[in-house]
């Protein structure tokens, strides 16, 4: 397949590459721009573990075609702060959410999208909107970070 200069605009910053259109978004994000933080788990978009933000709203970029995302704000968990001082990667480690940590830049980004529409979500806001597997079940941990993130952005 031949290759394509799709630009993109990742954590704020344009990007050019030089891939084919059907090329996941992921593998873009790994591969050619160097952004290691997104993971990948299933590849067929089903556990999360590669979700990003695309003009805000979470989304499994294993299976987005990168001509698709060209045009679009791309947040990866690089992006929502560059020293770990976002309310929510302080929750995180405050509730000790992580413990292989595999999934967790997904469950952050899918988080920070809730909190960026929802200020004060409720238990049912949060399983709604956290549909990211975790298989060490960390989940009333990751349900007591995003209330202490909220909490604390209100406060």
């Amino acid at each position: 397949m031949p290759l394509d200069r799709t630009t993109l605009t990742i954590n704020g910053t344009s990007r050019a590459v030089d891939v084919a259109s059907d090329t996941p978004l992921l593998w873009v994000l790994r591969d050619n721009v160097g952004l290691t933080g997104t993971k990948f788990g299933c590849g067929i978009g089903q556990c999360g573990a590669c979700t990003v933000q695309v003009d805000g709203v979470p989304t499994r970029s294993c299976s987005l075609p990168v001509s698709l995302a060209a045009g679009k704000r791309i947040t990866t968990i690089e992006g929502l702060s560059p020293d770990s001082s976002h309310p929510l990667q302080r929750a995180w480690l405050e509730e000790d959410v992580p413990q292989c940590g595999y999934c967790q830049s997904g469950q952050l980004m899918a988080a920070a999208a809730l909190l960026e529409k929802n200020k004060n979500p409720s238990d049912a806001d949060i399983d709604a909107a956290m549909t990211n597997v975790c298989r060490c079940g960390t989940y009333n941990r990751i349900r007591r970070a995003i209330k202490r993130a909220a909490k604390e952005a209100r406060s």
